[in-house]
Order: structure tokens, then C-alpha cells, then sequence
């Protein structure tokens, strides 16, 4: 039997409001775990979560501001508001320009 599952942000399973710089939260929808994450002017993620390149994948959309991208073989991508983008492991990321940057993360699994 189809089913369906809505949730909003506004009461997340999750929220990550003490991040450097960023700020997280998560909810549970179907079997899938999507993030809303804000990511303030400045923010980088080597810089502000972690030394080393993310490891995670990332399906998601840029609701507002934009996101610069560097893999690990140098390429570079930027997304901006309206983007859909895929992300694989091995990869840098910040927050480009004075704008916070509004990223939605469909790429994880609750089955973890």
C-alpha cells in the first residue's frame, strides 16, 4: 500500500544550532534522512567541521545563496540558488559570498 509522509523543518528530529559558523537540522521522512543546513558567509567545511576532505555523498538543492565545490582532483563547481547537485565523497566546500547559503541534503538513508 502507498503511503505518504510530510514533515517540515520547523520541528526537525534533529537541530545543530552550535556549529561553527553553520547551523543543521534533520528530519526523518520515509525511510530518508534530509538536512537543512545554513551555512554562513565565511563557512568552509575544512576550515569549520573538519581538516579532511568530506567523505559523505550529497544529493541536494541550493534554496538561496551559493556554494563553491572543490574535489579532490582539483575540479571545481559553484551552485547556486535553484541548483540540484550531486556531490561524491572526496570533496572541499564553502559558502561564496555575503549571503548564507540554504542547502537541502536528500542523500542520506535512515538505514544507516
Amino acid at each position: 500500500m502507498a503511503g505518504v509522509d510530510v514533515r517540515t523543518f520547523d520541528a526537525p528530529d534533529v537541530a545543530m544550532d552550535d556549529l561553527e559558523k553553520a547551523s543543521a537540522c534533520q528530519v526523518g521522512v520515509g525511510e530518508h534522512a534530509v538536512w537543512m543546513f545554513t551555512f554562513e558567509p565565511g563557512w568552509r567545511y575544512t576550515e569549520h567541521f573538519e581538516p579532511t576532505l568530506c567523505t559523505a555523498p550529497h544529493g541536494a538543492y541550493v534554496a538561496s545563496g551559493r556554494l563553491g565545490i572543490r574535489m579532490e582532483d582539483g575540479t571545481e563547481a559553484e551552485a547556486g540558488p535553484g541548483s540540484v547537485v550531486v556531490i561524491e565523497p572526496g570533496h572541499d566546500a564553502w559558502t561564496v559570498g555575503d549571503e548564507p547559503c540554504v542547502f537541502i541534503d536528500f542523500g542520506e538513508s535512515l538505514a544507516w
